[in-house]
């Protein structure tokens, strides 16, 4: 029986398939496990092979598809299945399939597996709105959460035809993150953030200069994105102040306020947080910004243009914390590099000390470290003297433990 995967071959992944629309999005799902070496056996379900035939699925996994129990039979894979996975990933899960999972079914090979699984289960819901809001799918889904499934929560967008709504699946690549985190830490999704509201800034802030050039940073937001993504899919209410994330897809569940300069992310941070228990500050906010924005291109000419003069930017961090209501938790972060007078941590700790915020994410910066990288690493220091390193890892992944040392002062 499996469990956690192993060093010696590639984690087994059984792929569910329900039979939704957004079942052609399980290929794309497929495809990124296939190409990042997770050995992938897909199991649809009748109605999924109406919308994508089981010849896609083998070619794209190199395994044989069935639906029935009695396919196959010598195998047993009605239980052979379930056992043997490392993760059971179900893309979509239709309002009927949940309802069939919740309840025990067991009448194709899908349901059975879904019996005799005995590693994570992730399942990945899409249906219309209304559908998604029914409390009889409400319920099937407590249910099997309360019974330890992962019920990831859906995204907003264009369902079917011309509605729009919450119940669109997430992106593919936000479904393997998921996924992947699973498989690397089972624990990593409880919902122990349900019923919070966690106010997360991603992204790094740009000053003009003039209309065409800007002061900036090198911060791609990802991490930001990652926190407010899987703070999302534990529970939590989500508000996302998001500075310049480029093309990055809005996290499934979380609502995305947009901003540019470090004055305008301090304004959408201050809003959202008033009624927060939570606010993490992964944004890199700049420093300084330029004392006059020309009205105009400053122009190359024949002779180099004078100093820009730089001001202050409000230091947002130090603004929570002196605001924080009773109980709010307050988390920086801090992009360090040592030097001939000190090293990353003891920079860290006198940062800490400094700002007064409850927990100090840290990293170290440079050679390719934290910025503009899809992995992380780094320590997280408390206010209470308490310090634990952040094993190296995806950017959710960096995210999850973030997020584990919040839930704990919320508890306390």
């Amino acid at each position: 029986m499996s469990g956690g995967t192993t060093e010696h071959r590639s984690p087994r992944i059984v792929l569910g398939v329900g039979g939704g629309i957004a079942a052609y999005k399980a290929c794309e799902v497929l495809r990124r496990l296939t190409e990042t070496g997770h050995d992938v056996r897909v199991v649809p379900t009748e109605s999924a092979l109406r919308f994508v035939g089981a010849a896609t699925f083998e070619a794209l996994s190199g395994q044989p598809v069935h639906t029935g129990v009695f396919g196959d039979v010598p195998e047993v894979p009605h239980v052979r299945l379930g056992q043997r996975a490392d993760l059971v990933l179900v893309v979509p899960a239709t309002a009927n399939l949940l309802a069939r999972a919740a309840h025990g079914l067991a009448d194709d090979l899908l349901t059975n597996t879904l019996l005799t699984a005995r590693c994570p289960v992730l399942m990945v819901p899409a249906m219309h709105t209304e559908m998604w809001e029914h409390p009889a799918t409400r319920d099937n889904v407590a249910l099997l959460r309360a019974r330890g499934t992962v019920v990831a929560e859906p995204a907003t967008g264009r369902l079917t035809g011309v509605d729009t709504g919450k119940g669109r699946l997430p992106e593919p690549a936000e479904i393997v993150e998921l996924a992947r985190l699973l498989l690397a830490r089972p624990e990593a999704l409880p919902r122990d953030l349900a019923g919070r509201k966690v106010v997360v800034s991603a992204g790094g802030t740009r000053e003009p200069l003039d209309p065409v050039r800007f002061l900036g940073n090198r911060s791609s937001g990802r991490q930001g994105y990652a926190l407010a993504r899987i703070a999302a899919q534990r529970g939590a209410e989500v508000v996302l102040v998001a500075a310049n994330p480029g093309e990055l897809a809005d996290p499934a569940g979380v609502d995305v306020v947009r901003v540019g300069t470090a004055v305008e992310l301090r304004d959408a941070v201050h809003v959202a947080a008033k009624d927060a228990d939570a606010v993490v500050m992964a944004a890199a906010v700049a420093d300084f910004r330029p004392a006059a924005t020309a009205e105009h291109k400053i122009k190359k000419g024949e002779r180099a243009p004078e100093p820009i003069a730089l001001q202050h930017n409000p230091d947002v961090l130090l603004e929570l914390v002196a605001r924080r209501r009773s109980g709010q938790v307050v988390v920086g972060f801090a992009a360090e590099t040592g030097d001939a007078d000190g090293d990353v941590l003891g920079y860290a700790r006198a940062k800490l000390a400094r700002k007064g915020c409850d927990l100090l994410v840290v990293n170290t910066v440079g050679d390719g470290q934290a910025f503009d990288t899809v992995d992380n690493v780094g320590w997280l220091l408390s206010s209470d003297g308490s310090e634990w390193a952040i094993p190296h890892g995806s950017k959710v992944h960096f995210a999850s433990f973030v997020w584990d040392a919040v839930a704990r002062l919320l508890a306390s």
